[in-house]
C-alpha cells in the first residue's frame, strides 16, 4: 500500500453489536478501503475493537453500538391516540426498541417489568392539560431509569421538580399542537441520554473509553444513512429491510427535496424505523412461521425447522433453502407492518430503492427467490413494482450515517453511492 494511500486513511467506522463488531476503513473522501469483523468481546468490548484496528487499519474512530440489546425504551403518554402514538413514532425513529407503551396514568409495576433503559415521558399539547403529565412525573420519580421529558412545555418546570431525584433530559414538546409532530428535539435528547446515561451501564467495558468512542445507537446511525440515500434518490423512497437472528428492522426515508432541489412538505418524520421483535432467523424463527400463517402466506410446513432453529441456536447447521424462505417471510411481514405504522405513506412515488441487509442476504449468492417473493406479495407489489433492489454486502449503511452525523456529508454521499 502506498504512502499516499496510507496518508488518506483517516476514518475507521465501527459498529459494535451484541454478537459481532464490524469495521469499515475509509478515506476522508468516503472511499471504502477495507472491511472486517470480529466477535464482540464483553465484558471488555475494547479487546475486539483493538483486534479490528490491528486487522483493517487505524484512524479517527466513529463508532455506534447496539451491544447489550441496544436501547430499550418505554413511552409514557397522556392518551393513546395522540400523545402516546406521537411518542411511539418518535422513539422508533430514534433507533430504540420499544418495550412498553402506556397511555393515561402509568402502571409503574408493568413499566418496571419491561426493563427499559430509558423512559420517554410525553403528554399534552403546549398550554393544554397538565394533570396526566404531572401525575406520571410523580409516579416515575420512584423508577430508577433516566427520563427524556418531551411533553407540555408549560408543565415541564413542575414536572422537573417532581423528578428532581432522577436523571432527566428535557426538550421541547413532541406534540406542540394538535396534528403538529415535532420529532427532532426528542430524538436528539434520546440520543444524548443514551450516550451519557445508558451505554455505560450495559456491562460492556470497564472504563470510560468505550463510552467516549460511541456516538450513536446503531439503528440511529443506520437511519441517518438511509436518509442520505433518500436524498440521492428523489424519485422514490428508500426502504431498508435488515433481517437478524432475533429481530427484523425496517427503515424508510423520503427526500424532502423535489426534482429541482427545492424543499417540499412531507409527512413527518420523513425517515422512520420499525423493529419487529418476533421476526428473525434464529431465536425468533417460530414467530415468522406463526405470523406467516396469520397473514395467510404459504409456509410449506416450516414450523419444525423454525422450532429447531429457536431451540438449537448454538449448533444447528445452516440450511440455505430454509434460510432463504424464512428471510423472505420475515422481510414481507416486517415491511407489511412498517407500512401500517406509517399509514402506507412511503412518499409520492412509492419505493425507488429497496436495500436488503443482514447476514442471510449477504451470504446468499442467488437472491432471486427472495426478490420474486417480495415483488410478488400482493401487499408489497404496488410499492416495489419499479424499485431497484440491492444488498448492503459491505455493511456501509451505519458508516454512511456516522459520516453524515459527523458533518462529512460529501464523504457520506460518496460511500452511499455503493448502494444506489
Amino acid at each position: 500500500m502506498s504512502f499516499i494511500l496510507l496518508a488518506c486513511l483517516v476514518i475507521l467506522c465501527l459498529d459494535v453489536g451484541s454478537t459481532w463488531t464490524k469495521a469499515a476503513l475509509l478515506t476522508d473522501e468516503g472511499e471504502l478501503v477495507r472491511t472486517g469483523q470480529h466477535p464482540t468481546t464483553p465484558p471488555e468490548v475494547l479487546h475486539g475493537i483493538d483486534a479490528l484496528r490491528a486487522e483493517v487499519g487505524d484512524g479517527e474512530i466513529l463508532a455506534c453500538s447496539s451491544a447489550g440489546g441496544g436501547l430499550r425504551l418505554a413511552v409514557v403518554g397522556q392518551e393513546r391516540v395522540v400523545s402516546a402514538e406521537a411518542g411511539y413514532r418518535v422513539a422508533l425513529s430514534a433507533g430504540a426498541k420499544i418495550v412498553h407503551v402506556s397511555a393515561g396514568p402509568v402502571d409503574v409495576r408493568a413499566l418496571r417489568a419491561s426493563k427499559p433503559d430509558l423512559i420517554l415521558l410525553v403528554g399534552g399539547t403546549d398550554g393544554g392539560d397538565q394533570s396526566v403529565l404531572l401525575h406520571n412525573a410523580a409516579k416515575l420519580a420512584r423508577v430508577a431509569v433516566p427520563i427524556v421529558l418531551a411533553g407540555n412545555i408549560e408543565a415541564q418546570p413542575e414536572a422537573l421538580q417532581l423528578l428532581a431525584s432522577r436523571t432527566v433530559v428535557a426538550c421541547p414538546n413532541v406534540l406542540p399542537d394538535v396534528g403538529q409532530l415535532a420529532p427532532e428535539p426528542a430524538r436528539k435528547a434520546i440520543r444524548a441520554a443514551f450516550l451519557q446515561h445508558v451505554i455505560g451501564g450495559k456491562g460492556l467495558s470497564r472504563g470510560p473509553r468505550f463510552r467516549q468512542l460511541v456516538r450513536a445507537v446503531t439503528p440511529d446511525a443506520v437511519l441517518a444513512g438511509v436518509s442520505r440515500l433518500a436524498a440521492q434518490d428523489r424519485e422514490g423512497a428508500v426502504l431498508v429491510v435488515d433481517v437478524g437472528g432475533a429481530t427484523t428492522d425496517v427503515y424508510s426515508a423520503v427526500s424532502t427535496a423535489d426534482s429541482e432541489g427545492l424543499e417540499r412538505t412531507v409527512a413527518l418524520p420523513p425517515d422512520r424505523r420499525t423493529v419487529e421483535g418476533d421476526l428473525g432467523m434464529r431465536w425468533s424463527a417460530p414467530g415468522v412461521v406463526k405470523e406467516a400463517h396469520t397473514e395467510r402466506l404459504t409456509t410449506e410446513d416450516l414450523s419444525e425447522e423454525a422450532r429447531k432453529r429457536a431451540e438449537n441456536v448454538g449448533w444447528l447447521p445452516d440450511d440455505p433453502t430454509v434460510d432463504v424462505k424464512l428471510a423472505s417471510f420475515a422481510a414481507i411481514l416486517a415491511v407489511r407492518r412498517h407500512l401500517r405504522q406509517v399509514d402506507g405513506q412511503l412518499g409520492p412515488h412509492g419505493a425507488g430503492l429497496l436495500v436488503l441487509s443482514g447476514g442471510v442476504f449477504r451470504h446468499t449468492e442467488d437472491l432471486t427467490p427472495v426478490i420474486e417473493a417480495l415483488r410478488g406479495d400482493p401487499v408489497l407489489r404496488p410499492i416495489l413494482r419499479t424499485a431497484e433492489i440491492t444488498v448492503d454486502r459491505d455493511y456501509v449503511l451505519a458508516p454512511v450515517g456516522l459520516l453524515a452525523e459527523s458533518g462529512r456529508l460529501e464523504a457520506a454521499d460518496r460511500l452511499a453511492k455503493q448502494l444506489s
